[in-house]
């Protein structure tokens, strides 16, 4: 007999017993059916009130406790609940990979509007500027002619910006006011150089000299007042750098074509010419950041303004949705600490919005994870995620002492081992079987020593990563796989939740369930036995 109980009340509700009736197709025959269902209520009644109270609370805790852990078909099988945690999260899904994809979709306008006015202003204040950068800096130059032509260029430029430029640019403004463009220097103090006869005298204090140049006068009006002035005097035997900085704003128009109200910018131009090496040239960097600043005095006719709404519309029924699954869990967590009780910006919304949607994805495998046919891989990753940790753990020893080693030996004739995070890259990208020869080839051959040497660092660590420890890696994850399908097959080991639940009187019934094959659409099947379930009051 199964009983679905609650702890035994005392005083007069005493006799509120759920009882569960024998099935109509019995073999009593239908002339015994009344007499017998009398038999067998007071049969039910007696044995109920013999039981102590303990052993009713104990077997009711039981029963619980196997409604738990079934999965949500195996629940509407027993008491006809509904999964609705289930259609939640399903519902989620889709409303958070929704709004990622309007949210990635929007994100592609951004990017591309920062790297084309990136190259844009590139174009507009380098001059000579190929439109590809040599290497981490835009240019170079070699003559002290070309330091001040490229300098007298970028001032010129910013000057002209309104009247050359093809985008929706202008000069920040600070109240009204035009903030302008700032040039500074840096240099070391007084100090003589004569490379001839190896002479230095040099103060190594670096002193930093500015100057700002307003953008309402007119080039053409001042720019033999400050291309002669003593500041532009450079004395390059020991100057460090140049850097001139300024701000421009921007309005990015195409989002109105996806009925979106414009984005404003605010760009932070650097442009830095770099000659801390005194190697005879001069690196020059750009560099370029761009806010986005709230617009003000919009003004758009369409159906933009419309469109908005609609979103707003669309991410408000976003969060009520998320706040019932958070209920909802909430919930759970709650009736699972009772039953234990009784047993004892931008970058910041992509971030968040991104991790949300992996978490609700990820959120479905908890699902599947009740059917045997759908949980082999989360199994499996439990089993082996020890194992593979611990073997990790070692591992990483290795894969350390070879980037270090590689950084220090390599990093002198190889662009890929120059930095430690680059080593690492190199060196993951080789255990994956990527860019083998071009590493092996790229290495100059100006020390044979450490040509030698780069031979017998790579050899030795694609044959032991690739051979060795990758293999062995999978060989972990392969016997964690084999011994589940074992365990699939002959039974898994019982726990000690599992021999407890075990010694439940209804645990006969539940395993004669068990064979049946469980589907996503047994929720919508029903059962002739469950027909025979009431409770008498």
């Amino acid at each position: 007999m199964s009983l679905h109980c609650r702890p035994l009340p005392r005083g007069p509700d005493a006799m509120d017993l759920p009882v569960r009736f024998p099935p109509k197709n019995n073999s009593w025959g239908a002339s015994n059916r009344g007499g017998t269902q009398i038999t067998f209520f007071r049969v039910a009644i007696s044995t109920m009130m013999a039981h102590p109270e303990s052993d009713l609370m104990e077997e009711c805790l039981k029963q619980d406790l196997k409604f738990y852990f079934m999965n949500p078909c195996e629940k509407y099988q027993a008491r006809r609940q509904i999964p609705w945690k289930l259609g939640l999260q399903i519902l989620k899904i889709v409303m958070v990979t929704t709004q990622l994809v309007l949210f990635g979709l929007n994100n592609q306008l951004v990017v591309s509007f920062k790297e084309d006015n990136t190259v844009a202003f590139k174009h507009l204040f380098l001059k000579g500027y190929s439109g590809i950068d040599e290497d981490d800096y835009s240019c170079s130059v070699y003559t002290q002619e070309n330091v001040y032509e490229s300098i007298f260029f970028v001032i010129n430029q910013y000057h002209r910006l309104k009247n050359i430029s093809l985008g929706v640019v202008g000069y920040e403004e600070n109240e009204g006011d035009r903030i302008g463009l700032k040039v500074c220097k840096q240099q070391y103090k007084k100090g003589t150089v004569l490379p001839s006869n190896y002479t230095l005298n040099i103060d190594s204090e670096v002193e930093i000299d500015c100057i700002h140049l307003d953008p309402q006068v007119s080039a053409s009006e001042n720019s033999g007042h400050w291309m002669n002035s003593s500041f532009f005097h450079l004395e390059f035997y020991r100057l460090l750098e140049v850097e001139i900085s300024f701000n421009l704003k921007g309005i990015d128009l195409q989002t109105i074509h996806a009925r979106e109200l414009p984005d404003c910018y605010v760009f932070y131009n650097t442009i830095t010419f770099n000659n801390k090496a005194h190697s005879g040239r001069i690196k020059i960097y750009f560099d370029t950041e761009a806010n986005i600043q709230e617009c003000k005095g919009l003004h758009i006719s369409g159906s933009s303004q419309k469109n908005t709404q609609y979103i707003l519309m669309f991410d408000v029924f976003v969060i009520v949705g998320c706040f019932t699954s958070l209920i909802l869990c909430t919930r759970s967590i709650v009736l699972a600490l009772r039953l234990q009780k009784n047993l004892t910006s931008y970058d910041l919304c992509s971030i968040l919005l991104g991790t949300s949607t992996l978490f609700a994805w990820v959120g479905v495998i908890r699902y599947l994870g009740y059917f045997q046919t759908y949980n082999v891989l989360i199994l499996t990753m439990q089993a082996s995620l020890p194992k593979v940790l611990r073997f990790c753990a070692c591992a990483g020893m290795i894969y350390l002492g070879y980037t270090f080693c590689g950084w220090i030996v390599i990093g002198p004739y190889h662009e890929k081992f120059e930095d430690l995070s680059t080593v690492a890259e190199c060196l993951f990208s080789l255990v994956n079987g990527d860019d083998m020869f071009a590493t092996f080839a790229q290495i100059q051959q100006k020390s044979i020593l450490v040509w030698l040497f780069s031979r017998v660092y790579l050899y030795s660590f694609i044959s032991l990563f690739i051979y060795m420890v990758l293999s062995l890696f999978i060989a972990l994850i392969t016997d964690s796989y084999h011994t589940i399908k074992k365990y699939q097959q002959n039974g898994f080991p019982l726990t000690d939740l599992q021999e407890f639940l075990k010694e439940c009187s209804g645990s006969e019934e539940y395993q004669k369930r068990t064979p049946a094959p469980v589907t996503f659409l047994c929720c919508c099947q029903r059962r002739g036995s469950d027909d025979n379930l009431i409770l008498i009051n």
